[in-house]
């Protein structure tokens, strides 16, 4: 036996070659040739305290032992290696280190060769990695739980784990945790887990989970990703409780098909309902994407019949400028969403689109051929029916758009629709309306005169008073606007303001239209964006006449620094010629010979607040029409509160309240209050407190919903989030996100100690 007493530092590179009968006598950077201890993946380097040969090809190292080869590193008090088995023994403070895990315990047989051995009493931690899948894929877009974001390397114990392989393992009595070192506030306890590290997934066998001490569910069978990669298999399940539906439990199963396409099967069992069926198919190929959703509850007890919904949306890229698609959306019966969604967008729907297209766009022209018809809602409790919009059966739309080489810019828009209505008059309409435009403009302002023609024919059914109608106008717009600028100091800071009057004056004259039917036409809202259009009416079945003049100012401060614009003001108003003859059925003709004044101001105040508010004035009785009023404090993430004011004279007027807000470290309140005072009645209420432990967080929310007219429904959400294994429970997120603006997660915000 040879030994090498007294070097603190002895690297040795052993290679290829046959050892010495009588021992090896090691000395440093000696290169041993013929032996196989390079193994997979490269050479392997020793150091230690004292190092000596005990046989031919064995060696033990004692003392601050290192061992290093590509891909992992061994650290041990004693550790022997023997070549011709290509074998690693390790004992006393044995730490092994690997690509996608670090591993500390008592004692250590590995081998080099196929990764296979045993860890006694081992302590593991494994390493963070990135999302497998790439941005932009359909799955990125609409995530199955929050584990993407709350994904944490995962730690543990066992009393033994068995190395398969390179990529596998299996511990016995074992433990799982995504909590930092010195928390266990929750743990999986697993007889056995297997670890995939080349699959990036974990499967426990006869697991319970802890939180807080206290086991709260058991399962024979578990699997999880060890990293935020989406992987098949069940999601946490979500429960809660509805005054609709009682306690309702959904149990979803995630089918990760391939990196561009996936599906979720999503059973649902609601105890006054039964049990409904569900399934989401999503996909994103080179020249194709979609969502496809359906829904079934066969026999709903409540309802006293089958029930189910069907989303279908498909887009195919058929070339570089060429696109079709189809959307479908349609429920079974009037109620299906006020009675089984508990999110204000969606149970305040009342026309579900269903439409298939195909358009072209090119650089100077686009086409477009559409079929649309409508499902439309109606409110059991209202007692005024809902009209259902005109089909369009199909529709063609025809556009140029040119600019000469002097800046002339011409444009036509042109359509041909046969509209079509089980109960109303229908009829084709072919619609063109060729535009010139030129442009002129400078550093200071522009000048942008316009004149166009449209003309429109029709073709109705007999149930018209007349079949056959034509109408032809010329439309004349001047747009005209300057720019003045200048800079000041205020409070410490430069700024620069702005001075932008705009003067815009449109003439069409009048032409009966007394005659027309109203397909798809309605009266535009009266906004700054409506002032500054040709024609008040939105849709082609009315064209207004007009001899009118807007005249609108707006000022803008400008932090010089940042570029952030702090502040805009504007104030506008429109000024009549000529008295209004072209109405829409029921509405009178204007009055007076001016519009209301309009006034808006919005910005963001300060680092913490924004403002925005728009204000409708009839000048002529002194009055308010109209108005918004909405501010916003965010001085920090989990820091809002929003404050909203709405008023339409004769139809609107509600308040809404709504704030996220630390109560005590930890601790978040959540609340939002909209209530109508034309109704006397809450519009939405929600309540919520939500608890971050760190590697969990807890969340109850409350929510009282107004589904219809004379009816409300009360929801109840309560969750637990395991960091990096997703929720159990019912999932407020949405509902949150919805109903508070600037809502965060308390698991997505830094806490401070």
């Amino acid at each position: 036996m040879s030994t090498l007493p007294g070097f603190t530092l002895v690297v040795l590179l052993l290679a290829a070659g046959p050892a010495a009968a009588d021992g090896l006598v090691l000395k440093k950077d000696v290169e041993l040739k013929g032996s196989t201890v390079a193994g997979k993946e490269g050479p392997l380097f020793l150091s230690a305290d004292r190092i000596e040969s005990t046989a031919p090809d064995v060696i033990v190292a004692t003392g601050n032992v290192e061992a290093r080869q590509a891909g992992q590193n061994f650290f041990a008090d004693w550790l022997l290696y023997d070549t011709t088995q290509d074998l690693v023994q390790a004992r006393g403070a044995v730490r092994l280190e690997q690509a996608a895990m670090v591993v500390t315990g008592d004692s250590l047989k590995y081998h080099l060769d196929d990764y296979s051995g045993e860890f006694i009493r081992p302590v593991y931690q494994l390493a963070p990695s990135r999302p497998a899948h790439k941005p932009g894929s359909p799955v990125e877009a609409s995530d199955t739980s929050e584990s993407s974001m709350l994904s944490q390397p995962g730690r543990g114990h066992a009393d033994r784990i068995d190395f398969l392989n390179e990529n596998q393992c299996t511990l016995h009595n074992a433990t799982y945790t995504t909590c930092p070192l010195g928390n266990d506030d929750w743990f999986l306890k697993v007889r056995d887990l297997d670890l995939d590290k080349g699959r990036n997934v974990g499967t426990a066998h006869s697991a319970s989970l802890h939180f807080l001490g206290v086991p709260i569910l058991y399962t024979p069978w578990l699997d999880f990703p060890l990293n935020n990669a989406r992987k098949s298999g069940v999601l946490a399940p979500t429960f809660g409780t509805t005054q609709r539906s009682g306690i309702d439990l959904m149990v979803p199963y995630y089918l990760n098909l391939a990196p561009n396409y996936d599906a979720t099967l999503y059973p649902r069992m609601m105890s006054k309902r039964g049990v409904q069926l569900g399934t989401e198919f999503r996909y994103l190929l080179n020249d194709a994407h979609g969502v496809n959703r359906v829904e079934y509850l066969p026999n709903d007890a409540v309802a006293d019949r089958s029930r189910w919904s069907m989303l279908l949306n498909n887009i195919y890229r058929v070339n570089a400028t060429t696109e079709a698609g189809m959307l479908f959306n349609r429920v079974s019966d009037n109620d299906y969403f006020r009675d089984l969604s508990n999110l204000l967008a969606v149970t305040s729907l009342t026309n579900l689109d269903q439409e298939a297209w195909l358009t072209t766009q090119h650089a100077n022209w686009y086409a477009e051929v559409r079929a649309q018809q409508y499902q439309t809602l109606q409110d059991s409790t209202s007692p005024i029916p809902l009209v259902e919009p005109y089909a369009r059966l199909p529709q063609t739309r025809f556009g140029v758009d040119k600019i000469f080489e002097n800046g002339l810019e011409f444009k036509l828009e042109s359509e041909a629709t046969r509209f079509a209505h089980p109960t109303l008059v229908e009829g084709t309409r072919v619609l063109a309306y060729p535009t010139l435009r030129m442009p002129l403009t400078n550093s200071f302002g522009f000048l942008t005169p316009q004149i166009g023609w449209h003309s429109t024919y029709y073709s109705l059914d007999n149930r018209a008073a007349v079949q056959n109608i034509s109408r032809n106008l010329p439309i004349f717009s001047l747009d005209s606007g300057v720019t003045f600028d200048r800079p000041f100091r205020f409070a410490g800071h430069d700024y620069q303001q702005t001075l932008e009057p705009r003067a815009y004056y449109v003439y069409a004259p009048y032409r009966d239209q007394s005659n027309i039917p109203v397909f798809d036409t309605a009266l535009l809202d009266f906004s700054y964006a409506q002032m500054f259009t040709e024609n008040q009416f939105i849709g082609g079945d009315r064209v207004n006449d007009a001899n009118q003049l807007t005249v609108a100012v707006t000022s803008r401060f400008t932090e010089a620094a940042s570029g952030l614009e702090r502040l805009q003001v504007t104030l506008g108003q429109r000024y009549y010629f000529s008295a209004q003859e072209v109405t829409l059925p029921g509405m009178e003709p204007r009055a007076s010979n001016s519009s209301d004044l309009l006034a808006a101001v919005s910005g963001q105040i300060t680092h913490d607040w924004h403002v925005d508010t728009a204000w409708q004035f009839d000048a002529q009785n002194g009055t308010t029409l109209r108005q918004n009023l909405g501010v916003s404090y965010r001085p920090a993430p989990g820091r809002v509160l929003n404050l909203g004011y709405r008023f339409i004279d004769q139809t609107t007027e509600q308040v809404d309240v709504s704030a996220e807000w630390p109560l005590a470290r930890r601790w978040y309140g959540m609340f939002r209050y909209n209530y109508s005072f034309k109704d006397s009645k809450l519009v939405e209420g929600l309540a919520g407190l939500e608890y971050n432990g760190g590697c969990w967080a807890l969340r109850g929310v409350v929510q009282r919903l107004a589904t219809k007219t004379n009816q409300s429904t009360d929801t109840l959400f309560f969750q637990l989030v395991l960091n990096g294994m997703g929720g159990i429970g019912s999932n407020p997120l949405d509902v949150l996100k919805r109903s508070v603006p600037g809502y965060r997660p308390s698991n997505e915000i830094i806490q401070t100690p």
